[in-house]
């Protein structure tokens, strides 16, 4: 479990899993992850999930093709953010300015983080990596429902995320970034 070396008395009984426990996972088809120690294991995402991320990333890789600000990354990928916070996010943005982070992996907070819920991710989603990514420095989050055909986005105010909006299908809305600008997404486009 975790590593007792170099703690504190008190923590010498932690039970939270450390990066080096998630190294030693046995290999399956399953997605896991360590949040806050805690180990969380989902199944191989939907067709429906595997299509509205390909169009995600092909979106966003045009768009990088044209203003080379950075580079867009996919799961499987680990983005290890302390030792006990191992993610895979469904879909990243590594800016120039932080590359050096996306060599072995991403090893530390991506500019952009983009996850798509599935019934078994929607609480973690919401509601556990959001927090985690507010705690590390992730400047801007976004939540893909395919159920309700919308977008949550969630941007960096100072130390907090603050909830930019709640962008539908329905309505006909685009998403837009400042870490990408002049990027549009047409949610009909993406949700198709």
């Amino acid at each position: 479990m975790g590593r007792q070396d170099d703690m504190h008395p008190a923590e010498a009984f932690d039970t939270r899993l450390t990066y080096d426990d998630y190294l030693h996972l046995p290999p399956d088809r399953l997605r896991h992850e360590i949040i806050d120690g805690e180990h969380y294991v989902t199944p191989a995402p939907t067709p429906r999930h595997q299509r509205i991320s390909r169009r995600l990333v092909t979106a966003l890789d045009i768009y990088l093709r044209d203003h080379p600000l950075g580079e867009v990354l996919n799961a499987p990928l680990d983005v290890i953010l302390s030792s006990y916070d191992v993610v895979q996010p469904d879909v990243v943005y590594v800016s120039n300015e932080r590359a050096a982070i996306a060599q072995d992996g991403v090893r530390g907070a991506p500019d952009l983080a983009i996850e798509i819920l599935s019934p078994t991710t929607r609480k973690t989603d919401e509601v556990a990596k959001r927090k985690l990514f507010e705690r590390v420095g992730v400047r801007e989050y976004w939540i893909v429902d395919p159920e309700l055909d919308l977008v949550k986005i969630y941007r960096r105010e100072g130390e907090r995320f603050t909830r930019i909006g709640e962008f539908s299908r329905e309505e006909g809305h685009l998403i837009q970034t400042p870490l990408l600008p002049g990027l549009q997404i047409s949610l009909e486009e993406l949700f198709r």
